[in-house]
Parts: C-alpha cells; structure tokens; sequence
C-alpha cells in the first residue's frame, strides 16, 4: 500500500471508528423514543418513560400549569424519580407491562437481534481494516467495506423497527401514551448510519485497483501499487 492510499485509508477508517461510536452509544443507552401520557389534572405528578433497545425508564414528574398546546406531561429533562427496569423478555421477572400489553415484544426483539449484528459487523470490518495495515494484507480492505457497509444497513433496519414499535404503541388504546419523540439515542443511531453506509462505499473505492488513467492504457498497464 503506497503513502498516498495509506493516508486515504487511514482517513477514512477514523471517520468510521465515529460512526462507530455512535453505534454503540445507540446501542447501549435507553434514550430512543419518550413517551407521554395526557395529563389532565395539574399540581400533581404524572409519569413519563423513555425506552431504548434493552430498558424502560419511567419518571414521575411534577406537573404544573401547561401551555394550550400543551398536553402531555414532561419534558422528560424535569426532575423526578427515575425506576429503570429491563424488558421482561430479556431478564424473566422484571416487569415492563407496556410491551407485553401491546404485543411490542416482538418488535422489541428484532430491533435488539438486528442492532447486534450491526455491532458484530462494525468489530469485523474493524478488525479487517487493522490487519490490512500490515505489509500485503490491504486485500482486506475490500471485505471490511462490505462489513461497515452491512453495520449501516443493519442500524437503520433497527431504527425502522423502532419507529414502527413506537408508532403502534401510540396507535394503540390499551396505553396511557398520546405523545411521543425521539431522543439522541436515535440520533446517534441514524448519524451512524450515514457514517457506516457512506464511508463503508468510500472505503471500497479506495481499495479498488487504479483505474487507467488514458483512453488507449489497459489495466494490465497501469503501474502496479508497491
């Protein structure tokens, strides 16, 4: 690999260890989506929750006089009691009766399955990508594009998931909740996306031969790479 390509390589291989950063930092924290409930009665509590791939935090917060447009309790940045407790189906035992009421287990389920094969292809291409910056291994760079490429894919597949488990949710009439929005867990989760996806493309042209660079030049006579 020639000083010009390395240099390009490594690069781009820091703005991928961003996107996976970000990845992991969606992955691990539960500040997804936040939901609310209506709120008809004010000087009192009410209880709001924010949720991720493996958690459920609820938090009763102090409500007071709302605004016309306002109907929902929060923000969920007011202070409060906090309990966390993860998905019963991850951990038997805990409880987390919005998802087993509304059928969200499913949902739940593939958005966290999906999520970690996200996590698993970011480590590979990662892996492939170190190893190629060894003397006549840069061969490795085509399948750690692929991979990062695939860690895109599969991040956004789970951000999909979720959208669409947060959307039934609040659809749903078996639940307190009539408000939703999404927090900086998703926003990590799609800015890794963009990084993953984008970068994963940049860094397989970078490991493709040289193109000839005049009309009557063939591959076969293009300088080789030292």
């Amino acid at each position: 690999m020639d000083d010009s390509k390395s240099l390009k390589v490594r690069l781009t291989f820091c703005v991928l260890l961003v996107g996976i950063s970000l990845l992991f930092a969606a992955v691990v924290t539960d500040h997804w989506a936040v939901l609310s409930p209506k709120v008809e009665n004010y000087n009192t509590t009410c209880e709001a929750a924010h949720f991720g791939l493996w958690r459920l935090c609820k938090k009763q917060i102090y409500v007071q006089q709302q605004g016309p447009k306002e109907k929902g309790c929060g923000p969920i940045s007011l202070p409060g009691e906090q309990t966390c407790s993860y998905f019963k189906h991850f951990t038997p035992g805990e409880s987390s009766e919005i998802f087993e009421v509304t059928t969200q287990k499913e949902y739940s389920i593939s958005a966290a399955a999906i999520a970690i094969f996200s996590v698993g292809f970011a480590i590979i291409g990662t892996i492939c990508v170190l190893l190629s910056f060894q003397k006549k291994r840069d061969y490795l760079l085509k399948p750690a594009s692929m991979f990062y490429t695939f860690a895109g894919l599969c991040i956004i597949i789970s951000v999909e998931v979720m959208r669409q488990s947060v959307k039934r949710m609040i659809d749903s009439k078996e639940t307190v909740w009539i408000e939703y929005s999404y927090s900086w867990s998703f926003a990590c989760a799609c800015a890794s996306f963009v990084l993953l996806f984008i970068f994963g493309i940049v860094l397989l042209l970078i490991a493709l031969p040289r193109f000839p660079q005049n009309p009557w030049e063939t591959c076969m006579d293009a300088e080789p790479e030292h």
